[in-house]
């Protein structure tokens, strides 16, 4: 490759290994040694003149920022799948490549989203804290925590990429009957793993646990609001993994208070992080997480090897780039 150096790169927020060392490699590094989201202010006078930007989804990367970065900037390298934090057109007109990590966190997020579904419908996360607290006094109980079974139940998928179709082939091995509502059938998965595409409305009609694996966009944007969430049964579970701003919250919340559902499971938000004011906090049927769909040992080392390899690459236009735009 070129002279090593030649290209400085700064990192939004601190990643593990081995993506700082194979940065260090080949381009001048710089970055925030914290796991905090930036302040703007000390965003942009960070990326000034810097060839590369690695970030994460709370970074807003928007023109503002490039300007600050200015011509040099070639590469915004996302440390996610997701990239809507990042102006893609405004990247696009200026020739910035935009880069993600696919193909690494599918299988990790699957079987967060199956712990959701686990830990929302059996209570999992009240009957923990009721033996933390010191208030489990009488010993075994005929209606201590009663909670619904996921065995032999009806799981509707919205979404069926990558992470959709892994959390259906683990529904299949709890025997669930499995829907699904997409942008597009893929008729193969259906035969592979019998698995029935029906319309959105009946999805939400038919299935005990609704889960989320779409991606945000404008027609996928508060998707699921009061309208849906009234098609859904009173026993139902709604789980979300995949961005907070496909489900209406405020919608979502009224329709907890109103006992609409049965619960949800969380692990994105509209906002995030989240206010201890939000009243989920402090919803009985609800499980919340705080986005770690990922957040696996191999997999987060996995996507930072991917969005450092994705610079290097870029810029010295040798290897795979997993580029969007």
């Amino acid at each position: 490759m070129d002279n090593p150096q030649k290209y400085s790169v700064f990192i939004t927020r601190k990643i593990p290994e081995p993506g700082p060392t194979i940065l260090k490699k080949y381009l001048q590094v710089n970055m925030n040694p914290e796991v905090n989201v930036l302040d703007r202010e000390v965003l942009i006078k960070n990326v000034k003149n810097v060839d590369a930007l690695l970030c994460m989804l709370g970074d807003k990367i928007d023109s503002n920022v490039m300007d600050a970065a200015g011509a040099n900037l070639k590469v915004i390298s996302c440390y996610s799948v997701g990239y809507d934090h990042v102006d893609i057109k405004e990247a696009e007109k200026r020739k910035i490549i935009v880069t993600n990590t696919p193909n690494v966190l599918a299988n990790t997020t699957a079987d967060l989203t199956f712990s959701l579904i686990l830990s929302a419908a059996r209570n999992i996360i009240n009957a923990d804290s009721h033996v933390r607290r010191g208030n489990w006094k009488f010993g075994w109980t005929p209606d201590l925590f009663l909670g619904y079974d996921v065995y032999g139940s009806t799981l509707g998928i919205i979404g069926l990429g990558e992470i959709g179709t892994l959390v259906a082939k683990r529904a299949k091995g709890f025997g669930m009957e499995v829907l699904y509502y997409s942008n597009s059938r893929n008729q193969k998965i259906e035969s592979d793993l019998s698995i029935s595409y029906v319309p959105l409305e009946e999805l939400l009609q038919r299935s005990d646990f609704v889960s989320i694996h779409a991606s945000l966009n404008k027609s996928s944007f508060h998707m699921i609001d009061e309208s849906k969430i009234n098609l859904m049964k009173k026993t139902a579970f709604l789980i979300n993994t995949s961005r907070g701003k496909v489900v209406n919250e405020k919608h979502l919340i009224k329709a907890l208070e109103d006992k609409q559902i049965a619960g949800v499971g969380l692990d994105v938000y509209e906002d995030e992080p989240i206010s201890v004011s939000n009243p989920l906090i402090h919803l009985p049927q609800t499980v919340l997480l705080p986005h770690i769909g990922s957040a696996t040992f191999r997999t987060r080392s996995k996507m930072a090897e991917v969005s450092a390899n994705n610079i290097v690459n870029s810029l010295f236009g040798k290897g795979t780039v997993y580029r969007i735009k």
